[in-house]
């Protein structure tokens, strides 16, 4: 495999770089003070990308995006982490971007049309909803939520949450049990359910320490009562939940890692500018000391170890496929989570008592970011999963 960074057509990079130092980091401020009363900026900012040809970068062009491949959108997204808004203004935003290239892969015309094309074009946005408050997030077959089939309707009943951007969501992708009998990896299928419909329950944002936030950026509690779900609104085969959950998996890992190198660059850029400017007594600055001059250069290791392992894997990934890459997938989900971590604690430590307000970016960044070790798979699932394949080749035959 080669660890040649690969280099995206023209100047996009460059475009889309001016793009969020002109429009998006100007409006932080306000952002972090109330991020759901910016959306409706967010929103005309979106169309402002459309015309300029950068939207919807990284779904395939069948899918109503532009296709770039998986490696050239790894350096696309490490700018778009630059700020919060940066992939939802850009139209590549979790959940959607996951959910489009389920429906993409296993929805019927009937669904594509209905979904897939309005949520591709911006027009509504939709919410995942497998993990439940009362079963291990990290195993997805131990799920209770239960669908049952009535005719040619399925009656869903669930407790749900940290479905993320569920308030102001159109539809939702749900994973429930359909036959508790079947074979763990067949037990559970998905289901496309309007949020308006009798019997989705939106109970609250749950707050993520101290912040509920809303609409686009929160993450909710939901309950389904008996949701009826017409049968022709299942997502695949009944029982193919698991495997389709893998297939989601598997891209939105990488995609997670090629954001969070992002807001690692967006820190270290906070942490320069703040050792550069902050005098801690008369003619010495942050930047004079030894330890926050080893902060930085810790920082770029993070950083650049990162990067060009994520970039590797990506490329396995593009021509190879998830499955051939699925160790070296859990390797930089842990290994990228870990430096996100790192970084934005040293840039939260040089910012002294600023860094725990939110007068600056890397208190949201921390707040937020530190769940990156816990979603998707908690570190200690994929260490486990990374060690179990490396012992599996040194065992005797």
């Amino acid at each position: 495999m080669s660890a040649e960074v690969p280099s995206p057509g023209g100047d996009l990079i460059a475009r889309i770089r001016d793009f969020i130092d002109r429009e998006l980091i100007p409006l932080e401020t306000e952002f972090l003070r109330s991020p759901p009363a910016l959306e409706p900026r967010l929103n005309a900012l979106r169309d402002k990308v459309k015309q300029a040809g950068l939207w919807a970068l990284a779904l395939p062009k069948a899918a109503g995006g532009q296709g770039l491949p998986l490696t050239e959108f790894a350096l696309v997204s490490e700018q778009l982490g630059r700020t919060p808004t940066g992939h939802y203004v850009f139209g590549v935003q979790a959940p959607d971007i996951g959910n489009a290239e389920l429906l993409h892969l296993a929805g019927t015309a009937e669904q594509k049309q209905r979904y897939l094309q309005p949520l591709v074009a911006g027009k509504i946005r939709s919410c995942f909803a497998m993990t439940e408050p009362h079963t291990a997030g990290a195993n997805p077959l131990l799920l209770a939520a239960r669908a049952v089939r009535d005719g040619d309707h399925y009656v869903i009943n669930g407790h749900k949450w940290f479905c993320s951007s569920a308030e102001g969501a159109a539809f939702a992708i749900v994973m429930a049990v359909t036959d508790p009998d079947a074979p763990p990896h067949q037990r559970a299928s998905m289901f496309i359910a309007p949020t308006d419909a009798a019997g989705w329950t939106f109970v609250r944002n749950i707050p993520v320490m101290g912040e509920a936030c809303g609409g686009y950026f929160a993450h909710a509690e939901i309950k389904l009562e008996d949701l009826r779900v017409p049968a022709s609104m299942r997502l695949g085969a009944e029982g193919a939940g698991f495997l389709l959950a893998q297939e989601r998996l598997g891209p939105g890992r990488i995609h997670h890692c090629m954001r969070w190198l992002g807001i690692c660059a967006r820190a270290q850029e906070e942490l320069c500018k703040r050792a550069l400017t902050r005098e801690i007594a008369p003619g010495k600055r942050l930047a004079d000391t030894q330890i926050v001059q080893t902060w930085i250069a810790e920082n770029a290791a993070d950083i650049a170890c990162s990067r060009a392992l994520v970039l590797q894997v990506a490329g396995r990934a593009e021509t190879q496929g998830f499955k051939a890459a699925r160790e070296d997938v859990s390797i930089i989900k842990f290994q990228v989570a870990g430096s996100l971590q790192r970084v934005l604690d040293r840039t939260l430590q040089a910012h002294g008592a600023l860094g725990m307000t939110d007068d600056a970016y890397v208190a949201f960044a921390f707040r937020h970011e530190r769940a990156a070790r816990i979603y998707d798979g908690p570190d200690e699932v994929h260490k486990l999963s990374v060690a179990r394949q490396i012992l599996k080749r040194y065992r005797q035959p």
